[in-house]
């Protein structure tokens, strides 16, 4: 049930998607809200999809010993010691989500400036006949999705929609940065990444 669940839940925020992709971004709230439709539409397809198709049976081995404390009435020093730990769990993933960002926005950096992404571009956008710049957008939003936004948005395909498409997709997807975010969380639990990454595309598409 949790990798069920995992693969439609970890989401966008409606506060970056209506105030950072639609305001600060495209610099127009409409996009934003429909941004934000087609987020949640997505989200509620591919669970229901995952919930009728995906099946597998397993005894859980889950243990129960670790939240024992649950079990009794809990002391303000048991209280403490709780609000303690989960102060500092919530800096602990602050810090990593933090780190993740600075990291696939300097592998970018890289790879602009190697002119890796450019000629992958080019090729694409030779081969499918449209503007490389775009091409070189989403292949940016595919690495980290906040930088891909961004360059997508300011990119003149002619046709506000194959923007507005993209970025979709990019959001559905939500980059590698944050599928290794969410694999590193969710490998402590023995979950399967597979399961969360292919939520991931299909949600995307």
């Amino acid at each position: 049930d949790a990798e069920k669940v995992l693969a439609f839940t970890n989401n966008s925020g409606p506060l970056f998607i209506l105030g950072t992709v639609g305001i600060a971004f495209f610099n127009n709230q409409k996009i934003g809200l429909i941004l934000l439709f087609t987020h949640i539409l997505a989200a509620i397809t591919t669970g229901i999809i995952f919930g009728k198709f995906y099946k597998k049976s397993l005894k859980s081995d889950f243990d129960y010993t670790k939240f024992s404390y649950l079990k009794n009435d809990i002391s303000f020093s048991e209280l403490g010691t709780i609000l303690s730990d989960s102060v500092i769990s919530s800096i602990k993933s602050i810090l990593s989500v933090g780190g993740f960002v600075v990291l696939f926005s300097v592998i970018i950096s890289i790879l602009n400036k190697t002119g890796f992404l450019f000629n992958i571009s080019n090729l694409i956008a030779n081969f499918l006949r449209v503007n490389p710049n775009i091409i070189q957008a989403f292949l940016t939003g595919l690495i980290e999705f906040t930088n891909g936004l961004n360059n997508i948005s300011t990119v003149n395909c002619g046709n506000i929609d194959i923007n507005i498409i993209l970025s979709a997709f990019v959001l559905g997807f939500g980059g590698l940065s944050v599928t290794l975010q969410a694999i590193s969380l969710i490998s402590k639990e023995k979950l399967s990444p597979k399961i969360y990454i292919l939520g991931k595309i299909t949600q995307a598409f």
